[in-house]
């Protein structure tokens, strides 16, 4: 049986991978998941820059984005400098001083992979276990560029959908890295 191919774009990907290699590094699953969205959100603000589709505030351009107290720390996730809050409830990923709640987070990944959340999620976490934790960090990235979905080069491929296909996830498991 040949392995399940998803139509879906590559934002809810990266933020589910980014979620399972939290918690592969020790987070628990509620700051995973704030984690996880906030790389994906960060990694849509570089491209998007990139692309000419976003603009760089003056804040942000002169390095002077000033966030609401407590001042952040900062963990380093599929290679991106993810700045934190300690709440009430445990380390959350934030944005502009505000923490990413978890809950948003999973209503989104259950709305985009749908009743393929499942399989995907078992298929990433199979991958982040082939790949000793102390070594994920630095490798998680270039996996991620391995199974994501295909989509068009530039403009044309910004928030479009691709395939990801989860023998490709399996394959790579299998593979001693």
């Amino acid at each position: 049986m040949p392995a399940k191919k998803i139509k879906i774009n590559r934002a809810p990907v990266m933020t589910l991978w980014a979620t399972v290699v939290a918690e592969r590094l020790g987070y628990d699953p509620e700051a995973a998941l704030s984690l996880g969205k906030a790389v994906a959100g960060l990694n849509a603000q570089s491209k998007g820059r990139r692309l000419g589709i976003y603009q760089a505030s003056d804040e942000q351009e002169e390095g002077e984005r000033k966030p609401k107290t407590p001042e952040p720390t900062f963990v380093n996730l599929l290679g991106r400098p993810v700045p934190t809050l300690r709440t009430k409830r445990g380390i959350r990923a934030a944005i502009r001083g505000e923490p990413i709640e978890p809950q948003p987070v999973r209503d989104y990944l259950e709305k985009k992979f749908g009743a393929d959340l499942a399989a995907v999620r078992k298929a990433m976490e199979a991958l982040a276990r082939s790949v000793k934790p102390e070594a994920l960090e630095g490798q998680a990235f270039r996996l991620y560029e391995q199974f994501r979905p295909q989509i068009p080069e530039g403009t044309r491929g910004w928030g479009a959908a691709g395939e990801l296909d989860l023998g490709q996830l399996q394959q790579l498991a299998k593979r001693k890295p």
